[in-house]
C-alpha cells in the first residue's frame, strides 16, 4: 500500500511540474533553443553524429525516487525514433524537479548503442548542467563531462565525449537534492517508414 501511495505522489509531482509551464514543457524547439544558446553545448550541435532530446523529464522522491520523460532521437537533423527514460533510485533524496536533457552521440557506434532498443547509464553517470550557478561533474565508464558554471556567468564548461556520449541537462523548475543521471534507462522505438 505504501508503494502505491508513493507512486501516486510521484505521478502527481511529475504532472504538476510538467503543467507548471505547459507550453514550454512539450516543445522540442524550445528545448533545442535553450541548449543551443549555451556556449558549452554549441560545438556538439555542429559536430555530433546525432542526439537524443528530452524536453521535460519529471523527477520526484523522498528517499525512494523516480524520473520519467519522453524524447526524440535525431540523426542528420531528422527524427529517427522516439525514446522514453525511466529511473528508479533508493538514495537519499528529497523534492521534485523538471529538467530537459540532451545526449550527443559522437559517432555511429555510440548512436547504435543507444538505439539498439534498451540502453542504461551506469551508476556513476552525471551530466553537465547548463543552468547558471549549477555545477555538476560526471565521472563514469559510460558518460563523462564536467562544468564550472552555466552560460549566464560567462564561464564555459569543459566538456568532452566519453565512450562516444556527452550529456547536458537544463533545470526547468523544482528542487531536488540529487543530480546524477546514473541508472537512467532508455527504451528506443524506431520511426515507422512509409
Amino acid at each position: 500500500m505504501k508503494k502505491h501511495r508513493f507512486f501516486a505522489l510521484l505521478a502527481m509531482v511529475i504532472v504538476a511540474l510538467g503543467f507548471s509551464n505547459q507550453a514550454y514543457a512539450d516543445s522540442y524547439s524550445n528545448a533545442v533553443d535553450v541548449f543551443k544558446k549555451s556556449p558549452a553545448v554549441q560545438p556538439f550541435f555542429e559536430n555530433a553524429y546525432g542526439y537524443a532530446l528530452f524536453p521535460t523529464i519529471g523527477k520526484a522522491g523522498f528517499v525512494v525516487g523516480g524520473a520519467y520523460g519522453e524524447g526524440k532521437v535525431y540523426l542528420g537533423g531528422q527524427v529517427t525514433g522516439t525514446s522514453s527514460i525511466i529511473k528508479l533510485s533508493i538514495v537519499w533524496q528529497a523534492g521534485g524537479q523538471a529538467f530537459s536533457e540532451i545526449i550527443f552521440f559522437l559517432d555511429k557506434r555510440a548512436y547504435d548503442e543507444f538505439t539498439k532498443g534498451e540502453f542504461a547509464f551506469d551508476a556513476q553517470a552525471s551530466a553537465v548542467a547548463i543552468t547558471a550557478g549549477a555545477q555538476v561533474q560526471a565521472g563514469t565508464k559510460g558518460v563523462s563531462a564536467s562544468a564550472t558554471a552555466g552560460p549566464a556567468t560567462g564561464a564555459q564548461a569543459e566538456t568532452s565525449y566519453n565512450k562516444g556520449m556527452a550529456v547536458f541537462v537544463h533545470a526547468k523548475g523544482g528542487l531536488m537534492y540529487e543530480a546524477a543521471i546514473g541508472g537512467q534507462k532508455f527504451n528506443f522505438k524506431a520511426e515507422k517508414t512509409q
